[in-house]
């Protein structure tokens, strides 16, 4: 066999596996886009967000990592938690932990909140967390961020 029939054996193994290769580029570029109203299950997506940093630094490629925040995500990235049902408020500041905690993390450039969503949920730019940033239209980010070479990812 040649060797680009052996590159592309491994390259297909590779994503059907779910573990793509990086073609020996030394930093990858991620633009996560989050929308889950569920609190428990965006602390899940965002430990794995944590874990993939972990392993692209562990095999020597560095991280760009951007995550985005829209739709019912948006609860979570308030101070101010009264729009958020009971039961689901403990949940909820973990998500403010983990997302403390990821904003200094190297790899991480940056967590973004959509402008849009906050109106129709009756939720305050003003309560924004300070380690989010306040974008116009979240949309408009990705797509530049596209631009910029960020592989997007709707976990």
């Amino acid at each position: 066999m040649s060797i680009r029939i052996l590159a592309a054996a491994a390259t297909a193994l590779g994503l059907a596996t779910g573990c793509a290769t990086t073609g020996g580029a030394n930093e990858m570029k991620l633009a996560f886009d989050f929308t889950d109203g569920n609190p428990a299950v965006l602390l899940k997506k965002l430990d794995n967000v944590d874990i993939t940093r972990r392993q692209l630094i562990e095999s020597g490629i560095t991280p760009k990592i951007v995550m985005t925040f829209r739709g019912n995500a948006s609860y979570f990235t308030q101070t101010n938690l009264a729009a958020v049902k009971e039961p689901e408020r403990a949940d909820a500041l973990r998500v403010a932990a983990k997302l403390r905690e990821m904003q200094k993390a190297p790899g991480v450039q940056g967590l973004e909140q959509c402008n849009l969503p906050l109106a129709d949920r009756k939720l305050n730019p003003a309560d924004l967390m300070q380690e989010v940033k306040l974008v116009p239209n979240g949309w408009i980010a990705l797509g530049a961020y596209q631009q910029q070479g960020y592989a997007y990812i709707a976990p």
